[in-house]
This record gives C-alpha cells, sequence and structure tokens, in this order.
C-alpha cells in the first residue's frame, strides 16, 4: 500500500537526512579542532613570526642578546649563511651541523629539513638566515608546516569521529526499528489472528491508521462470515434432528415388527446405526463450528484429570463394551492430584473420541490403554492402543489436513477424521497441545499436553473402583 510505502521512505528519509548532519558536523568539526590546535601552536613562536622577529633583530654581522636569549629559550638555533655560504654567525648551534654549505646544499635544505631539524630561512641582500626548530616538532605537508603533535592526533580523532558517527546511527538505527516495530507489530500481529480466520479490533493511529481501518473492515466481513456459516451450521444441524428422530424412530418400529421380514428387519438395523452415525456426525459438525468460530462458550472449572478419566471408564464398561475389547487406566502416583481448569463434558468429549477412534478402527478388538503422568512440568493426557495404526503417508495426510481425512473403506465411517479435528479443537481451546504417533500394526497413540496444570493439590482419599 502507498500508506505503508509513505511510512518507510520516511523513516528511511530520515536516516538518510541524518548521515548528511554527520557529514557536515564531522567535517565542521575536524575544522574548527585542527584549526585551533594549529593555531595554538603558531603563536609567537611560529616559524613566521620567529623568522621575522629574528630578522629584525639581526644581520650579517650578528644578532641582538636579546632574539638569542629567545632563540635559546624556546630551544631554537639560527645561523646566518653570507654568499659564499659561510656561517657568518651561530646561535645554539646543534653539533650535527655543519657551518659551511654549497648552493646545492642550501637549495636542498630550503625545502624543509636540515639534518632532520624542520628548518625555516629568510633571505636578505647579504645573505640567509636559517632557524632550526627540534626534531619531531613540525611537519611539513605540501607547502605548509603543521606541528606534529598535532598531525599525529588526527588519526585519533577520525577513530574518535568514526565511534561518534556509529554510536550516533546505532541509536538512530534502535530508534527507529522500535517505533517501526511498535507501529507494525500490532498490525503483523492482526494479519496472523486474521488468517486463523479470528476477528480482531485494531486500534492504530498516525501514519498507518489507514491500514489499521482496512485490517478492521476485513475482520468484520470475516466475522460475519464466520457468524453466518456457523449460524447455518447450526441450524442445518437443527433441522436435520426431527426428520432424522422420524427416520430413526421408524426404522426401530421396523426392527421390532414381528411381522416384518429379517432381510427387512436387517435393513432397518443397518438404517438405524446409519442414523445415529449422522446424529453423531451432525453434533460433532455443530461443535466444530463452534470451537472454529468461539461461539462455544467454556464451562471451566478445576478438574482433577485422574477422577475424570476413571469415571468415563466405569461410564464406558458400564455401557456394553464388547468383550474383544479391554480398557485399561494408569495414572502416575505424581499426578494423581494434578488438576486443571478445564470444560469437563469437552474434555470427556475429546478422550471419548479418541477411545471410539480406537475402537472403530480395530473392528477385531485391541487393548485401549488411557494414561496419565507429569512429564518436563507438563500434565500428559495418553489416550493409545495396540491395533491397526496407520500408515507414516496416512498419518502424515491426518496431521495436515486442515479438516477431516475422506475415508475411502466401506463403512463409510466419515466421523473418523472430524471426531480428530474435534479432539484438536477442544485441546488448542484448553491452550493444550496434541502429538499423534503411529505406524501401520503398531497402534495408534495421542499425546495431549497441558501447560496449565496444578501439581500442587493437597490429596484427598478415595476409593476407586478401578
Amino acid at each position: 500500500m502507498k500508506v505503508f510505502s509513505k511510512y518507510i521512505s520516511k523513516h528511511l528519509l530520515s536516516f538518510i537526512g541524518l548521515i548528511l548532519a554527520l557529514i557536515i558536523l564531522n567535517i565542521t568539526t575536524f575544522a574548527f579542532t585542527f584549526h585551533n590546535a594549529v593555531s595554538k601552536n603558531f603563536g609567537s613562536t611560529s616559524p613566521q613570526n620567529m623568522l621575522k622577529q629574528v630578522a629584525a633583530a639581526s644581520s650579517s654581522n650578528g644578532i641582538t642578546k636579546e632574539a638569542e636569549k629567545i632563540l635559546i629559550t624556546n630551544s631554537l638555533w639560527a645561523m646566518y649563511l653570507n654568499i659564499e655560504g659561510s656561517c657568518n654567525w651561530t646561535v645554539n648551534l646543534p653539533e650535527e651541523i655543519p657551518t659551511e654549505y654549497s648552493i646545492q646544499d642550501i637549495a636542498i635544505f630550503s625545502k624543509g629539513y636540515l639534518k632532520n631539524y624542520p628548518v625555516f630561512v629568510w633571505s636578505d641582500e647579504n645573505g640567509l638566515l636559517v632557524i632550526g626548530y627540534p626534531k619531531n616538532s613540525y611537519m611539513k605537508i605540501t607547502s605548509n608546516y603543521y606541528p606534529i603533535d598535532t598531525v599525529r592526533k588526527i588519526p585519533l580523532f577520525f577513530l574518535g569521529i568514526i565511534v561518534f558517527d556509529l554510536a550516533v546511527l546505532f541509536f538512530a538505527y534502535s530508534n527507529s526499528k522500535a517505533q517501526i516495530s511498535k507501529n507494525t507489530e500490532p498490525i503483523i500481529s492482526s494479519i496472523a489472528t486474521l488468517s486463523e480466520g479470528k476477528s480482531i479490533n485494531l486500534s492504530v493511529s498516525g501514519e498507518l491508521s489507514e491500514i489499521a481501518d482496512s485490517i478492521n473492515k476485513v475482520s468484520n466481513i470475516i466475522s460475519r462470515q464466520n457468524t453466518a456459516r456457523a449460524n447455518w451450521i447450526s441450524g442445518v444441524s437443527h433441522d436435520i434432528r426431527t426428520p432424522l428422530s422420524m427416520i430413526m424412530g421408524y426404522a426401530n418400529r421396523i426392527v421390532n415388527d414381528k411381522d416384518a421380514s429379517s432381510q427387512i428387519k436387517e435393513q432397518a438395523a443397518v438404517i438405524s446405526r446409519q442414523s445415529i452415525k449422522i446424529k453423531d456426525l451432525v453434533q460433532d459438525l455443530n461443535l466444530v463450528s463452534k470451537l472454529e468460530y468461539e461461539m462455544q462458550p467454556l464451562q471451566k472449572e478445576n478438574i482433577r484429570l485422574s477422577k475424570l478419566l476413571r469415571s468415563y471408564a466405569i461410564d464406558l464398561i458400564n455401557s456394553g463394551l464388547p468383550d474383544f475389547y479391554s480398557l485399561d487406566v494408569n495414572i502416575s502416583p505424581d499426578s494423581e492430584n494434578s488438576v486443571i481448569e478445564c470444560d469437563a463434558k469437552l474434555i470427556t468429549r475429546a478422550v471419548n473420541n479418541l477411545v471410539q477412534n480406537s475402537i472403530h478402527s480395530n473392528p477385531k478388538g485391541c487393548t485401549i490403554i488411557l494414561s496419565l503422568q507429569i512429564t518436563k512440568n507438563k500434565l500428559l493426557l495418553t489416550v493409545q492402543d495396540n491395533g491397526i495404526g496407520i500408515s507414516t503417508e496416512k498419518l502424515k495426510e491426518l496431521k495436515n489436513k486442515p479438516h477431516y481425512m475422506e475415508s475411502t473403506d466401506d463403512r463409510l465411517d466419515l466421523r473418523h477424521g472430524l471426531g480428530l479435528l474435534l479432539v484438536r479443537q477442544i485441546i488448542e481451546a484448553h491452550h493444550g497441545i496434541i502429538k499423534i504417533e503411529s505406524n501401520l500394526h503398531e497402534g495408534y497413540k495421542t499425546n495431549i499436553y497441558f501447560k496449565n496444570a496444578n501439581f500442587n493439590k493437597p490429596k484427598e482419599h478415595f476409593l476407586w473402583l478401578l
């Protein structure tokens, strides 16, 4: 969007402007600092001033005592060379400095150095005045002389400038990043929420408010669509119940009719069984829809899962579990008193769906185990069987499909995948994690992890039937 492009361009231009401002500040600071350093060292003892002062106080015949004192006080030396290249007089002259020079020698040291001493010359009609400064005191750059201490400080100055610039740029980058993140993270988070089909209400001021308004409009559309879809499913489910109840009633009457033939009774029994499956399917579909669109209010309370599992197992056995199925409940001692805040009916529904999945998938029988334990500070509820299991490909398909797996067997058990989807949504509604493990002919295992369990409830004494 153009708004977002302008927003990024604004921060980019601000960053470029800061860089230009730093460049100007660096140049100004360098010029000011270097000028001050040079001016400080180029005072009354500067070569130019000293040459003028000594030249005015000396001649080819000698130098005044006052000028000689100034030279010695400032650790300088001087000599006067006549036209023949010989010294007429010297002041504080180092031993290594010769007193006789050829025209070639004078031409060489006139460029700046004599025996590594920085020298400065002043000529008149009788000869050449030469003033020498201590070694390593001045450096000649192009045609100008600069104090060597100042020149040596230039790399440190640039290093300091670089460190300062990097610190300013890093601070500006961090501040800009924090500002952009602060303004865009709600938008990104809202988009992620929208991708899950959930509605949001985004409030963003400033330049990105237009984007926030667009996202809110999309959210309202999705919310209306979800509500309409959930209401439609709920309405259809309600409309199906009445004719389905009639079908089931008439089928049961035919099954119990003494005058009906055995073939008709068998067909009526099939109709009754399939009607029950359709009824369960409609109920699952309605509940899945409400959970998916967050229209199912959770009736949460503190529930001890060990008690819930045992109660469910007792009810299932009492309902007439066939003999070729066995049901075991394994509760570890450390998880016996673990409590979670949950909707007991929905958790029971999830466990039942997993158990029924094991029953439907293993018509020849199997052992089903419900277990509860604590692992890595999480409460782990496991439902597993030792049945036929599913292949790796089917397991991958089951994990990746957003809805249910298509049934390819002759029994048309369409609740197989939808039941698992319902389990997943129930567990996610309780902020849990579900993991499925299975291999062909090695059984089926579902691990459910609850992170909000309380492991420190006081022990209670119960007389368990299992």
